[in-house]
């Protein structure tokens, strides 16, 4: 389990633990909604070429309709009203909510009128931030996140070809110059504020991931609470792709991952780099199950029911946390890495063929200790039968989980399975809990006790 950051109060987590970004835990229990407001942007980014009607992709800046703030509100009271564990609302696009705060304000004073009991959450570029402290505050609005990927204008405009800001449009380094002062503004005065930030960082090989430790240092020093670092993702028909950039290999995140951790920062590591429509537990996006034709005019919330519901999910997690606690890792204790593939709600539900993403933890088999996400191709393409000839998705996946003994899923063909285990990956058919089912695996096996712990 991540352990608190010195810089974190104990008000602060308690603030937290209901937020599924910003606390582990909560991401196994409560649901986000993103609310798809804001298509400006004033800003580009080499890595973004942002669509607003692919519904089969997950990246941020993609959505499948934009709403107005009218129908914002409808179709945040209709979630409320049958998602019992909604309990944060965020603006995070397609553009950049700043780039568009008539339309970000007003949903929010509107959510925060119908909907008091979810938390409000603002993710921006932080060009303009530094202007809406002040509406920020009058909102209650707690949770800010800032997508900073460097501090140095040298790096920046490998990543930002340009800016615009009050009708002028600044190219370059100057254009990266101007953002980074703007963002480290930003965060520092919310941080005085008391607002919680959580810093995303893409981290973009051959450009900045050397840098990125510098970034995780200053913005700890002005008052982030939490650090997510995420692989690129390259959109299709970005400048990025045209330059033949690559995502980085799930060793190397982990490995950077691992870095800023050890210099005191808490690290996030159960991002799914979520679309701005997002609707749901993360992992788990239900955004299709809530067309805004099916949301009545005026749903009923009622507000001591999901009060209660969301009483018995604060149980389980401090039941959770407590028991972790009482069975930390051992120092020395041998780990075994752990692969799943999961749909979401904290579950063994995958099968292997159709997962997109594994989660990947390590355990000594008493403690299981989240290491992050791995993204994949899927292997079935909507074909019934996973046994056929694809080669290679399967090897490239093979070379994703190279340094895992065991993957868990619900269900797995004959042939990926024959060649998993080829590879010293065991795969071993499982349903329910995570965390009980990667116990109950490592125990059920002599593999654990014989296996090389020196790999990976």
């Amino acid at each position: 389990m991540m352990q608190p950051s010195p810089c974190i109060s104990s008000e602060a987590e308690e603030e937290i633990s209901r937020h599924p970004c910003y606390s582990e835990e909560a991401h196994r229990f409560y649901a986000r909604m993103h609310i798809p407001v804001a298509p400006a942007c004033n800003i580009q980014c080499n890595y973004c070429n942002r669509k607003f009607d692919c519904v089969n992709e997950s990246r941020p800046g993609v959505v499948s309709e934009v709403l107005t703030p009218e129908q914002a509100e409808r179709k945040v009271k209709g979630v409320a009203a049958q998602l019992m564990q909604l309990s944060v609302v965020g603006v995070a696009g397609p553009g950049d909510p700043l780039a568009n705060p008539e339309q970000t304000f007003d949903t929010f004073a509107r959510v925060k009128e119908h909907v008091p009991d979810v938390s409000l959450c603002l993710s921006t570029n932080g060009l303009t931030l530094y202007r809406h402290i002040d509406e920020i505050m009058e909102l209650g609005i707690r949770h800010v996140t800032i997508t900073i990927n460097a501090i140095d204008a040298d790096v920046g405009q490998e990543i930002y070809p340009w800016v615009f800001d009050e009708g002028v449009r600044y190219e370059g380094r100057a254009a990266a110059e101007l953002l980074i002062s703007r963002q480290l503004l930003g965060l520092e005065l919310l941080a005085k504020q008391g607002v919680l930030v959580k810093v995303n960082s893409i981290m973009i090989p051959g450009v900045n991931d050397h840098h990125l430790p510098a970034v995780s240092k200053r913005v700890k020093e002005l008052g982030a609470t939490l650090h997510n670092v995420t692989p690129l993702i390259i959109a299709p028909g970005s400048q990025y792709e045209l330059d033949g950039r690559k995502a980085p290999r799930p060793k190397e995140l982990h490995n950077l991952q691992e870095l800023l951790g050890r210099d005191g920062m808490k690290v996030m590591r159960h991002c799914r780099q979520c679309r701005a429509d997002a609707i749901g537990l993360l992992g788990q996006d239900r955004n299709q199950d809530f067309p805004l034709e099916a949301m009545e005019a005026d749903p009923v919330i009622n507000e001591e029911a999901r009060a209660l519901f969301q009483g018995e999910l604060d149980a389980k997690i401090r039941e959770r946390v407590k028991a972790k606690q009482a069975r930390r890792l051992q120092e020395n204790a041998p780990k075994i890495r752990v692969a799943v593939a999961t749909r979401g709600g904290d579950k063994v539900n995958q099968h292997f063929g159709h997962a997109t993403e594994f989660l990947v933890y390590d355990t000594d088999g008493a403690d299981v200790q989240l290491l992050g996400v791995r993204k994949i191709q899927a292997y079935c393409q909507g074909k019934a039968d996973c046994n056929g000839d694809k080669a290679a998705t399967l090897q490239e996946i093979i070379s994703i989980l190279s340094d895992c003994r065991i993957l868990l899923c619900s269900g797995i063909g004959d042939g990926p399975r024959a060649s998993l285990n080829k590879t010293g990956v065991l795969p071993l058919v499982r349903k329910g809990g995570i965390q009980e089912a990667i116990l109950e695996s490592v125990k059920y096996s002599s593999y654990f006790e014989n296996i090389n712990i020196s790999k990976g």
